[in-house]
This record gives structure tokens, sequence and C-alpha cells, in this order.
């Protein structure tokens, strides 16, 4: 992939984000590495939602649309963000996720690929048993798309 830091993503269909989507329906994009949060980062719209670990290490994640993201959508894609972390991996404790919009996000001359600063956040905090809950829901839908295969 081209440089990222260099130009504005055009063409999302040549990035490989991970997908989801809340239960109202909403797409969440994260990226799977600092080149992928670069590119989410620069294809996120203004208004839109976009989320990260309070640490070092896991993926930015985009709530797409148009319309303010509700609370029910800020959680799942904080728990979709929280369990792809490098936090959660290491501990598998609670999780702190900062919640912004694109338009508050910076990017200053000498920041690392995949690095942002943010002028301001609300933080939720994702506990422990919910993540252990959504990963054990995630390998049981897994078990079962696979028996029907």
């Amino acid at each position: 992939m081209a440089d990222l830091t260099k130009r504005k993503i055009k063409d999302m269909k040549e990035v490989k984000f991970r997908q989801a989507f809340t239960s109202s329906g909403r797409v969440m994009l994260a990226g799977k590495d600092a080149e992928q949060n670069e590119a989410l980062v620069w294809q996120a719209e203004s208004g839109e939602t976009v989320l990260h670990t309070k640490a070092a290490g896991s993926p930015f994640v985009n709530i797409k649309g148009e319309e303010k993201s509700s609370v029910k959508d800020i959680k799942e894609a904080a728990v979709f963000c929280a369990k792809y972390s490098r936090d959660w991996k290491k501990s598998h404790g609670d999780v702190e996720i900062h919640v912004f919009l694109k338009k508050d996000i910076f990017k200053e001359k000498g920041m690392n690929l995949g690095a942002f600063g943010v002028k301001k956040f609300k933080k939720v905090i994702i506990k422990k048993k919910v993540l252990g809950d959504f990963e054990k829901r995630e390998k049981k839908d897994q078990l079962l798309k696979e028996a029907l295969e």
C-alpha cells in the first residue's frame, strides 16, 4: 500500500479493515495495524464517531454514518475496540476507551504512523466481564458457523 501519511486514501477498497455491525445496523470499521489506523482516520468523515483505547496498541474504530452515534452503538464499538487491543490481550482486565469525533483528531509533524492527537474526548470503561462474555459469544458463533458449512 502507498505511503498513507502523504495522501488521503480515495479508493478504500484497497484497505481491508476489520468490519462489524452494531445491533442497530451501523457499520464499524477497525484498523489492524498502524498503517490501517492511519487510513481509517483519513477516511472518517468530520462528524463521525471514532474510538481508541487510552493505551497505545489498539485499533482505531470508526462508526460510519452521518447521524449521531447512540450510547448503545458507542458501547458496542468500544467493546469491538477493546477486544483487539494490546491492553486486553496483556491484562485481561478493564479497558479504558476514548470516544471522540473525527473533527477533534489532529496529526502533527513527527508523529508516528497510526498515531494521532485528540482535542477532546469522553471515556468509556469496558469491564473485564463484558469482554470475556463477548469473546465467549464470538467463539460460540464461530463454532456454529463452522458446523453449518
